[in-house]
């Protein structure tokens, strides 16, 4: 199967700090993919060189075939792009709007644009500058949602939106997505939203680390044990670098008073045997339960 993203090789910096170094990656139709990852990583910059607004130091990336930097009109109007702040033309209604746009795209849907406006309880005559943030995002994705595009690009869409509204814009994408055939991939900072929307992903580090899995598979298989710090020393005097360097197996490591939370894809068994050569009694472990938000955290790191 064609990918509709690929990713060979990418390099890319700002002066001399790199971004990434020799990043790879593909992404197939008709899945969602979250690219998650703390602020700074680079998530925006990716799209900004998927887009064709930023060329890399090296390496290739191609959109439905297409080089990123050379993409054809054709492929564009098969993009649905959405950059974080969520901009529009101030200066026009909530008609005029989606009267500019709509001749840009073959499949424009002008339906569904209405419907999703008609939330905000405003006239059609209604300036967009005349509105809060929050209402603009909503103009602003009714107009993405109206394009009917192949592939969705969206740098965290839940910027300036309600619960409520945020809600309905994935609903919206559910409906879209039913259609088939159809690519979503976005970044969120609103965690929960993905637990039960995205199928795979893409987990990018400072530096260009990058792990590529489904969102069940690592749900399941990504666990947090507690170890107590007792009294007599439970962590055997080890501080947090030579724990990890002990146990290679942890991904992180969070450090509270009283007890240390160890992140891992490792069995507790296996970590249990791993922590008794470092005179650690692994048979105190707690298996402790985790959100996806938790999760996501405990594999990042909180800073």
């Amino acid at each position: 199967m064609t990918p509709v993203i690929h990713v060979e090789h990418l390099s890319h910096r700002y002066g001399k700090r790199y971004i990434y170094k020799d990043l790879n990656f593909s992404i197939t139709p008709g899945k969602i993919y979250g690219l998650l990852g703390k602020n700074g990583v680079g998530k925006t910059t990716l799209i900004k060189i998927l887009m064709g607004f930023l060329r890399p130091v090296s390496g290739r990336c191609t959109v439905f075939g297409e080089d990123s930097h050379a993409l054809t009109p054709a492929a564009r109007a098969r993009i649905g792009l959405l950059f974080e702040g969520h901009l529009a033309y101030e200066f026009m209604s909530i008609r005029q709007i989606e009267k500019f746009y709509a001749p840009f795209y073959p499949s424009w849907d002008e339906r569904i644009y209405y419907r999703m406006v008609k939330k905000l309880g405003l006239s059609p005559g209604h300036l967009i500058r005349q509105m809060s943030c929050g209402q603009r995002s909503q103009v602003v994705l009714g107009l993405l949602m109206a394009q009917q595009p192949e592939l969705l690009l969206l740098d965290d869409y839940s910027i300036g939106l309600d619960a409520g509204y945020r809600r309905l814009f994935l609903d919206e994408m559910r409906d879209y997505l039913a259609q088939g055939n159809r690519t979503v991939f976005l970044t969120s900072h609103v965690i929960q939203d993905m637990e039960n929307f995205v199928d795979e992903a893409i987990f990018l580090e400072r530096g260009g680390n990058l792990m590529t899995t489904s969102l069940a598979q690592f749900k399941t298989d990504f666990s947090c044990f507690r170890l107590p710090v007792s009294a007599n020393g439970s962590t055997s005097g080890m501080n947090r670098e030579q724990m990890l360097s002990a146990c290679p197996m942890l991904k992180n490591i969070e450090i509270h008073k009283d007890h240390w939370d160890l992140f891992t894809f490792t069995p507790v068994r296996e970590l249990e045997n791993a922590l008794k050569n470092t005179d650690i009694p692994g048979n105190l472990l707690e298996t402790i339960p985790l959100s996806l938000e938790d999760a996501f955290i405990g594999y990042t790191g909180r800073y």
